[in-house]
């Protein structure tokens, strides 16, 4: 497996562990549709959270929330909108992106976007 492919799923395990942490659910990792793919699917109180994960181990490319340009968000939002298709019992929807550092000789750093907006 490549590395990038290895420290994305370190990533998605740390965020699993992290959200849960913070009193979020988990409904899902890694759905698909189509072409498209919502990394953490969670709740928390009554709304549902469309979360995509951001994993670097350097930041010599920029801060790990730095890759969610426009077409990323493009893809979150056709693939959240095929899921509220399948699930339409969710009023409350929130995309969020969590950005997480695993810089050499530091603690794990974690970083939540709430809400983004488009």
């Amino acid at each position: 497996m490549a590395q990038h492919n290895e420290i994305g799923q370190l990533g998605e395990q740390l965020a699993e562990q992290y959200l849960i942490e913070k009193g979020y659910q988990i409904i899902e990792r890694n759905w698909r549709y189509s072409r498209f793919e919502l990394d953490v699917i969670a709740t928390k109180g009554d709304t549902l959270h469309f979360i995509e994960v951001k994993t670097r181990k350097t930041n010599e490319f920029g801060m790990p929330e730095d890759a969610v340009d426009e077409i990323k968000i493009s893809y979150l939002v056709a693939a959240g909108e095929e899921f509220l298709y399948q699930h339409p019992e969710w009023r409350k929807v929130q995309f969020d992106v969590l950005s997480i550092c695993l810089l050499p000789f530091d603690e794990v750093e974690y970083f939540l976007i709430e809400d983004v907006y488009f």
